[in-house]
């Protein structure tokens, strides 16, 4: 059964968050909820303006404020430069990430010949094998699975059924989310017009690995492809979500976000701080430059510059495609327009030629 976390003095929660306390210090919290869920003895955050009505009628104790919100009757407020930022640290606060006892516990199978540290935890249905390494800390859960020579870091953790295939490396701190696949192989085929059953696509062996870089996270149901050769690799801090596919000797640079069901092809590049939304395709042997953005649903078919910011498919500058999307809306418009005009133009000629 789920316990309660402990109340918390409120200004014991401000000064966790380096913020400045316009209300009663000793006031007891209990636990955190959105603006409208609120009640009494609970912590919100308001960061954004479009929930200044909500803001306004919350029954919360506290909320977390920016620099040029002013102050409001009835609630307590915390001053911080970043709410979110803010509520997020008091969630962890009150939300620890539950560390289990370290050990390998009955009904794990670990390799004699695999490395796992006196302070990581292997759950009973895991699998370690021949080779492999798990560093200080880490967790696997049952039906993780770290195939020959591949290597966890410290703090890291493999929930439920994660693969990490042969010879593929994940860092420290790095959170995989369950059914995530580290090294299946990447899609490459040769067609043999003249195969020995007639013609077929000719498997190309995928002997490179994947790197998952330090603090990265995976989604459920994310799969990155090991490289032909070489690597195929995902940068420090980066962040991918759901049902992601990359696929064999893409290199994601740091702190990226890879919203759900987005698919980079292979040998693509992607740079630092980009971010790729929700169902974004990215073809193969193209740079997505530093701090580029790509809006949702968008076909990136040739490279993106630095900064830039694009939308559509194929994808153009954000302003662009927002003007033909405003454009699009008109063309019904425009062609009884047009369709009036040629009539208008082709009784005139049969008057003339009368």
């Amino acid at each position: 059964m789920k316990t309660s976390p402990a109340p918390r003095r409120l200004g014991e929660l401000a000064a966790h968050v380096g913020g400045e306390l316009l209300g009663d210090s000793e006031q007891l919290i209990h636990g955190l909820n959105g603006l409208e869920e609120a009640g009494p003895g609970d912590v919100s955050f308001y960061g954004n303006t479009r929930y200044r009505r909500q803001f306004e009628a919350t029954r919360a104790s506290a909320v977390l404020i920016g620099a040029d919100v002013p102050p409001r009757d009835g609630v307590a407020l915390v001053r911080v430069s970043n709410p979110h930022l803010a509520y997020a640290k008091l969630l962890r606060l009150f939300h620890p990430s539950p560390r289990p006892a370290p050990g390998i516990r009955p009904g794990a199978w670990v390799h004699p010949e695999a490395t796992v540290h006196p302070e990581a935890t292997v759950m009973a249905g895991a699998t370690v094998e021949a080779g492999a390494k798990v560093g200080a800390r880490s967790v696997l859960f049952p039906g993780a699975y770290l195939g020959e020579h591949a290597e966890v870091g410290e703090d890291s953790v493999l929930h439920p059924n994660v693969t990490v295939r042969e010879g593929c490396i994940v860092g420290s701190r790095c959170i995989l989310h369950s059914a995530s696949v580290v090294g299946a192989d990447g899609f490459g085929f040769a067609f043999n017009p003249e195969g020995e059953a007639g013609p077929e696509h000719y498997k190309i062996p995928q002997v490179g690995i994947v790197r998952i870089e330090d603090d990265v996270e995976l989604g459920a149901c994310s799969c990155i492809d090991r490289a032909t050769v070489g690597e195929t690799v995902v940068g420090r801090g980066t962040k991918v979500d759901n049902l992601v596919q990359v696929a064999h000797n893409v290199k994601i640079g740091a702190l990226s976000l890879i919203c759900a069901q987005a698919g980079v092809s292979g040998s693509a590049e992607i740079g630092m701080g980009v971010v790729l939304a929700g169902q974004v395709g990215v073809v193969g042997h193209i740079r997505v430059g530093d701090m580029a953005k790509v809006g949702a649903q968008s076909g990136v078919a040739h490279d993106v510059p630095d900064g830039q910011v694009v939308s559509g498919s194929p994808a153009v500058p954000h302003r662009e495609w927002l003007r033909a999307s405003a454009a699009v809306n008109q063309v019904a418009d425009l062609l009884k327009e047009m369709r009036a005009l040629r009539r208008r133009v082709e009784l005139l000629e049969k008057e003339k030629g009368e």
